[in-house]
């Protein structure tokens, strides 16, 4: 198994550094039970889950130590009092306009039940779903553009369903790309490169960061 790649460890919270293609949580049958939340509670009893990232998603996962830090951190989380950076490559030439303007991509988003997991941006029946941007460079791939994502709310697969919205899919995503996209990369290009909160026992200002790995 391998090591748990640790940002940040105190007597309330923790920071782990998660690979893609592991999970955050167990899911269903024998051969998902490996995940971040069951790693780390090999290592600390009292650890518990507070957000999640897809799968295939790299970077800073929060964890809690303990159920009354849990509730704090799930209420930072609520409160969008924890700013979250990330990064990806998505499919498609973006013109960044030379002033690095965020723009904003707001869709609700719904369960697709259908086809679940997937979801599905729905003016009716969705929830309420914003997402800032703003393009961070050209990317090494041609015709394909980095960007910088900075999330208002925490939507199942927010980022990767807003960003096929607006006709960029993220390059290896396959749930929300076609086949073309998918095979662009090797792996989902999304990481959770930043985190900024105030600690709630402390009150220390935190920022927590990951260097992108693609």
């Amino acid at each position: 198994m391998p090591l748990l790649q640790v940002i940040h460890e105190d007597e309330a919270l923790l920071v782990l550094d998660k690979p893609a293609g592991l999970l955050c949580v167990p899911g269903r049958g024998a051969d998902k039970q490996d995940c971040l939340s069951e790693r780390a509670r090999q290592r600390w009893h009292d650890a518990l889950v507070v957000h999640r990232l897809d799968m295939g998603t790299s970077g800073l996962v929060l964890m809690a130590r303990g159920i009354e830090m849990q509730r704090a951190l799930g209420h930072a989380f609520a409160t969008q009092q924890v700013d979250k950076r990330y990064e990806a490559v998505v499919d498609g030439v973006i013109d960044a306009g030379g002033d690095g303007a965020w723009r904003l991509i707001d869709a609700p988003i719904a369960a697709d039940w259908p086809r679940r997991p997937l979801r599905i941006v729905d003016p009716v029946h969705g929830k309420a779903s914003l997402t800032r941007w703003r393009v961070k460079a050209a990317a090494a791939q041609p015709g394909a553009t980095r960007l910088e994502l900075a999330p208002h709310t925490g939507r199942t697969h927010q980022l990767r369903v807003h960003l096929a919205h607006i006709g960029h899919p993220i390059l290896g995503d396959a749930l929300y790309a076609d086949e073309a996209v998918q095979a662009r990369a090797p792996r989902l290009l999304l990481h959770a490169a930043r985190l900024e909160l105030t600690h709630p026992f402390s009150g220390e200002p935190l920022r927590f960061e990951s260097r992108v790995p693609f």
